[in-house]
């Protein structure tokens, strides 16, 4: 077995993987950037070694960087996790030249894979059923041009060496053709590398499942089930679930048998995964991924396997102790992953502080993998996810309700996520119900973010009494807190009634509502409507009560204000100074700002220059994915103040 082992990666997946070799009693060397040097991997590890500044491409993808430390440090193995150098085959080759053990696949097999078009040829030459597409080396514009309207709108561009849904371009019109190509040159280059696209015929309402395979290197292949990942967003899984729900029996037993052949075919070795399109009962090869992926842990708690383990057994040249007879499933699991994004805003990724991060851990059914803890800070650099969270069941239906329960005990604030979205997605009755396919979030877009809890009206008037009680302190406490409300005492204004009016927002919307304390509680008026209410703070809840209803509110207080849940739903409420509504009002004058903290990496438009509403004015890149600011009316360029290249914070002009 391996003695000692360096992970070549960051956040959530390095915690995961030292666990289980902590287990196994080996030894573990993290590295880290100077933006990770007190992230939670660098404290659970043995030994921590920083190898460079923040942007990826001056640590994480420093190979050399990398096999170094594993040396000077005394490991014999370096496992690359997922990302960043996992399917890079010159690094596996590089690490076994070094004489050091490389946990995953030979640089052979990650090769023939790594290349999708390349890939696809073999599949083709081994007889697994392929979409229609384009895989030829020919890669200038005019060639891609010509092969995507050959085989007819719409078409999926994807980067030849990505994944994760980086590099991909769904296009439904010619106009959308060239930009889109450009724009997906630009990712797979900045994030793998490798600028070489494939096209292929767009499938509308296809399912995404996938096999886990695991093979030995002394010719041993199992598939270890399959995984329903057909819940998507911008090709980016957001929930996964194990087995895929719905499926035949001959159709798993077709693509499990399909996948171990296409391990096989190569001579791979170390835990993997094919994915396939599946549609009307046909299935499609779509890619090989060389490597463990995000979503493993559905697999592990139905199968019961350590695949970790496995990885690192198998590297050491164990032969699996089980053939494929022996393998059955146990019940269900389904995995959602908690981002830092804003879904009100295009889910547009989030930097801050983790003000709290506090969830539960107590079940065995429960996991939820994370590399954050209360008080980090969540950088621009790295992909924005905070924690996988994943629940367990002997039936689907139950392992829904337990993920459910688990979300609705979570507390997260400091900055914007998308828990509350990640409840009413797995609590939809269509996800309930199993009807699954990649176009799912799409078509239920508006109607999942504007989906609103019967008790928002009593929510907005728990944050306001609530306010209301500190704002009445004020004339007694002083406090330097900068979050506490009653710092802000211009949102108040007193009436000769003895109400007070209170300017609040509550998820962006904008409340004046008045309220006056009676003998039992208070007394309020919003529009139109009014009543009476009790309020009451209990052991860290805000509570409720009108004649109808009793209500038990969380509370989190957050650099953005109040943040309070209940039955899965979040409000963030805050106070709204007066003047507040005046600011940035006229564009013209304010002009475009960032709409996150990221890179400049295109600026498209030259000062004097006329633009039409819809025109691409700057490109930024944030939290690995490419972002583009457009013109919203047709207007004249004064002045530009960013350039390619330059870091720019959430809100900054970038041009008047």
């Amino acid at each position: 077995m391996i003695k000692k082992l360096l992970i070549a990666n960051r956040g959530e997946i390095a915690c995961r993987i030292i666990k289980t070799a902590q287990k196994l009693g080996v030894r573990t060397v993290a590295v880290y950037s100077t933006a990770d040097a007190n992230a939670r991997h660098v404290a659970m590890a043995d030994e921590a070694y920083c190898i460079g500044n923040p942007p990826s491409r001056e640590s994480y993808l420093c190979g050399d960087k990398i096999i170094a430390t594993a040396k000077a440090s005394g490991a014999d193995a370096i496992h690359p996790a997922y990302g960043f150098l996992s399917e890079n085959a010159d690094f596996a080759a590089a690490v076994a030249d070094a004489g050091l053990i490389f946990i995953g696949p030979a640089a052979s097999a990650i090769s023939a894979m790594g290349g999708k078009s390349q890939a696809k040829t073999l599949m083709q030459k081994a007889g697994v059923p392929l979409i229609p597409g384009y895989h030829g080396e020919a890669q200038d514009e005019a060639t891609l041009v010509r092969e995507a309207m050959s085989m007819g709108l719409p078409v999926l561009l994807k980067a030849s060496a990505g994944g994760g849904g980086k590099g991909m371009r769904a296009v439904h019109e010619e106009a959308e053709l060239k930009d889109a190509i450009q724009a997906a040159q630009r990712e797979g280059l900045n994030g793998f590398g490798d600028s070489r696209l494939l096209i292929e015929k767009l499938l509308l309402k296809p399912r995404h499942v996938e096999v886990q395979i695991l093979a030995d290197q002394h010719g041993h292949c199992v598939y270890l089930f399959d995984r329903d990942c057909s819940l998507q967003r911008r090709h980016q899984k957001v929930v996964e679930e194990a087995p895929a729900p719905n499926l035949s029996a001959e159709l798993r037993q077709a693509m499990g048998q399909a996948a171990v052949q296409a391990a096989q075919a190569i001579g791979y070795s170390n835990a993997g995964t094919i994915e396939f399109l599946v549609d009307n009962g046909q299935f499609y090869f779509m890619e090989m991924n060389t490597r463990l992926q995000v979503e493993h842990p559905v697999t592990e708690m139905i199968s019961g396997l350590d695949l970790v383990e496995w990885q690192l057994r198998v590297a050491s040249g164990e032969a699996l102790t089980f053939s494929q007879s022996d393998l059955n499933v146990n019940g269900h699991a389904v995995e959602v992953r908690l981002y830092a994004e804003d879904p009100a805003h295009d889910f547009l990724p989030q930097i801050g502080r983790l003000s709290c991060f506090d969830y539960p851990t107590a079940q065995a059914w429960q996991r939820i993998d994370t590399g954050f803890q209360q008080g980090d800070e969540i950088s621009p650099y790295y992909d924005p996810m905070l924690a996988k969270v994943i629940a367990w069941g002997d039936n689907r239906e139950l392992a829904i309700s337990r993920l459910l329960q688990t979300l609705s005990a979570m507390r997260v604030s400091g900055l914007r996520h998308n828990l509350s979205y990640l409840q009413r997605v797995v609590g939809h009755p269509d996800f309930i119900a199993g009807q699954l396919a990649t176009d799912f979030l799409v078509l239920r877009h508006d109607e999942l973010l504007n989906m609103t809890s019967r008790h928002q009206q009593a929510a907005l008037l728990v944050a306001s009494a609530y306010y209301f009680q500190q704002h009445t302190q004020a004339h007694h406490i002083s406090t330097n807190d900068i979050y506490s409300p009653w710092q802000q005492l211009s949102s108040w204004r007193a009436f000769g009634d003895n109400s007070t009016r209170l300017q609040l927002s509550i998820n962006e919307q904008n409340h004046s509502l008045r309220l006056s304390p009676t003998a039992t509680g208070y007394h309020w008026q919003d529009g139109e409507q009014q009543g009476e209410f009790q309020f009451s703070e209990q052991q860290g809840q805000l509570i409720y009560q009108d004649n109808q209803q009793r209500l038990a509110f969380s509370l989190t207080l957050d650099v953005h204000g109040l943040q309070l849940s209940h039955d899965g739903f979040i409000w963030q409420c805050r106070l709204i100074e007066p003047y507040r509504h005046s600011l940035g009002a006229d564009t013209s004058h304010s002009g475009y700002k960032a709409p996150m903290t990221g890179r400049v990496t295109a600026v498209l438009v030259v000062a004097g220059q006329e633009v039409k509403t819809g025109d691409t004015l700057v490109v930024m890149e944030a939290m690995k994915m490419e972002h583009r600011i457009k013109a919203q009316t047709d207007f004249t360029i004064n002045e530009i103040w960013v350039s390619a290249g330059d870091l720019v914070q959430d809100g900054q002009v970038l041009l008047n």
